[in-house]
């Protein structure tokens, strides 16, 4: 979304000092689409323009550079960045912009494409070249139409950013890239192989974060469960997450953990530490053993099963997230089925749920499957029955006294709004809750819940 709110600025991350501006300062307005990666690689960009010393605008309505920061990873993904470069577009017809510089996932994706299909671009940035942002910047503002496309598998730059979170919750990456290499997937060839951060670089950032205020992280990387694999094979995630847990953070959150990378000491890990929240992302994408052995995903439907009740039996009152695609190739209506009775008998809470998309340049954009609309109508059968997993979820809550981080008031609602540890920022819903006295956006507070507004939890506050 675009970057809107109070500036609250990292400190820089080995990047020296700030560099010296004679002229007036450009303005800059920066625009971040599609996942939690993408808002950070957004967040140092500005974090490099502000030691730039360049003005960060919130309107991009008189601005000498907006900078679109896109997501690639769907063809929707592209059209929806595609709409927004041609708002700024039609503001650069009419005078009140100067240059639009695209960086991210589509134009890696699409290097060539986007120049000639878009001649309002001024330049274009690939998702090696963040680091260019203030190069790119300094090209397109002397009439030059910069395309800066750096090595996608060189090690993950390290530099500061700009958090545009509210300041009780922040994200910190721990890695770039995907080996996954999925069937259906894109991503390998917009972000590289596999790179994790230095554990020292990931701790330094994360104790910058704690003493800023920052109440919950949130771990993120494409596949946090491979920490540390490309050092020596080994997996770290669980070395890491016991250094974080030292620190004064009330919730670690972890996106996204894949099935077959999870061992036993990261599960008991996970279990004894009461700050890591028992909320656990792992995208599974369908149960069928043919889809998954199409898909190249590993383990298979006995596998995945199995993982989950060792969860859940190790870990009480554990909320699973997953990602389930339908229609894709070799999905049948035999296996169709078989995936909603899966999600019946795991009733897992959440679920992002998406019609496949043949992506081009995937394996399997060339194979067999069912039209667009046939799988957009199974996957709004899917989320119906996920709706009514969560609406029996929803009922055994009741009467419940859960931890709340408060997230301010909602005047149209007339009430508190926050999120127990059930829901996660942005990819989950809110909790609403009265109070009888003030309560302050950031802080936990307990709230007995006694409702349900629109699928959401409803509640009070607990007087201590």
């Amino acid at each position: 979304m675009p970057w809107g709110g109070q500036l609250y600025t990292a400190p820089p991350g080995g990047r020296g000092g700030k560099k010296e501006v004679a002229l007036l300062a450009v303005t800059i307005h920066f625009i971040s689409l599609g996942c939690a990666k993408n808002v950070v690689n957004c967040e140092q960009m500005m974090e490099l323009c502000r030691e730039a010393g360049y003005e960060l605008r919130e309107d991009p309505e008189g601005c000498d550079v907006a900078v679109i920061n896109t997501c690639g990873f769907l063809t929707s993904a592209s059209e929806e960045a595609i709409e927004h470069i041609l708002r700024m577009a039609e503001l650069k017809k009419a005078g009140k912009l100067k240059k639009i510089l695209v960086t991210g996932c589509m134009t890696q994706r699409y290097q060539e494409e986007v120049p000639k299909e878009l001649p309002e671009v001024d330049g274009i940035l690939g998702t090696g070249s963040y680091k260019d942002i203030v190069s790119a910047i300094e090209e397109v503002m002397a009439g030059g139409s910069p395309r800066h496309f750096d090595d996608i598998n060189a090690p993950v730059d390290e530099f500061g950013r700009v958090i545009t979170t509210p300041p009780w919750y922040a994200y910190l990456r721990i890695a770039e890239g995907c080996d996954n290499w999925c069937a259906f997937c894109i991503i390998p060839k917009l972000r590289g192989k596999y790179r994790s951060r230095p554990m020292d670089k990931v701790l330094a950032e994360a104790r910058s974060l704690a003493e800023r205020g920052v109440q919950e992280l949130l771990v993120i990387a494409q596949d946090i469960t491979r920490y540390g694999t490309d050092w020596d094979g080994q997996h770290h995630l669980a070395d890491l997450l016991e250094e974080l847990v030292k620190l004064p953070f009330h919730w670690i959150r972890l996106h996204y953990l894949y099935p077959d990378q999870m061992d036993d000491r990261l599960i008991d890990v996970i279990a004894r530490e009461p700050k890591i929240v028992k909320y656990l992302d792992i995208p599974l994408q369908h149960c069928n053993d043919g889809i998954l052995r199409r898909m190249n995903r590993r383990g298979d439907k006995a596998y995945v099963e199995a993982l989950l009740a060792k969860l859940r039996e190790r870990i009480p009152g554990l909320v699973i997230r997953t990602s389930l695609i339908t229609g894709l190739p070799g999905e049948g209506e035999a296996e169709f089925e078989e995936l909603c009775q899966f999600l019946w008998d795991q009733r897992m809470l959440r679920a992002g749920v998406f019609p496949y998309s043949p992506e081009e340049g995937t394996p399997a954009a060339n194979m067999e499957r069912v039209d667009s609309e046939e799988a957009a109508r199974r996957a709004e059968l899917v989320v119906d029955i996920q709706s009514r997993i969560m609406d029996e979820w929803n009922e055994e809550r009741q009467g419940d006294i859960l931890t709340v981080l408060c997230e301010g008031f909602d005047g149209q609602a007339m009430c508190y709004t926050g999120r127990s540890y059930a829901e996660s920022p942005d990819v989950d819903g809110k909790l609403y809750f009265t109070a009888q006295r003030e309560v302050e956006a950031g802080t936990f507070v307990p709230v007995r819940i006694t409702g349900v507004m629109d699928g959401e939890l409803t509640g009070e506050l607990v007087e201590e």
